[in-house]
């Protein structure tokens, strides 16, 4: 008779597989604590850091951003870190950071859509999913244009928050 699997009693999440069960508590209490899904914020975070979770991952495109969620330098300081600080944390620990980050917007993020935006565009948090971000000719715009799926010259909310809507699909492959 082949012996019962173990479980470690962890709660079960898109992407768990690549975190560890701390990890996906800390992710559980940050949601509930701040009103998201726990399966939304793990997506934006499998996006921000390239499906790796790892708390020193830099910004391939150059920005110096670093982390779970792409911490710009300013933002580490406005923290009371810096990304040089975030690099060296565990990702559980760079995990209080987040939570320190979204706070702010707590109650507010409702759907998958918002969970990003208070990633990319704060502003654009609770407006429609057809709401333009970024506008070509614009710096903005050009930093961004990889997100404008259609090729129109604009990036929307819902376009933008298509990649992380995608990362919560393929994350469930990774669910534990």
């Amino acid at each position: 008779m082949s012996e019962p699997a173990v479980s470690d009693n962890s709660p079960t999440l898109p992407w768990g597989k690549k975190v560890t069960s701390e990890f996906k508590a800390k992710v559980l209490q940050i949601s509930a604590d701040i009103g998201c899904q726990a399966d939304h914020l793990m997506a934006a975070m499998a996006f921000e850091s390239g499906e790796t979770f790892s708390p020193s991952v830099k910004n391939a495109a150059g920005s110096g951003a670093t982390g779970l969620i792409q911490f710009m330098a300013s933002t580490a300081t406005l923290l009371g870190t810096s990304t040089a600080e975030l690099a060296k944390m565990t990702a559980e620990t760079q995990l209080d950071y987040v939570a320190k980050y979204f706070r702010p917007y707590k109650g507010k993020l409702k759907t998958i859509e918002d969970v990003y935006m208070a990633i990319l565009y704060p502003a654009a948090i609770g407006k429609p999913n057809e709401h333009v971000l970024f506008e070509r000719p614009a710096k903005a715009y050009e930093q961004n244009k990889g997100l404008d799926a259609n090729g129109d010259g604009k990036v929307t909310k819902g376009e933008a928050a298509s990649r992380v809507r995608a990362k919560l699909a393929k994350g469930q492959q990774f669910a534990g």
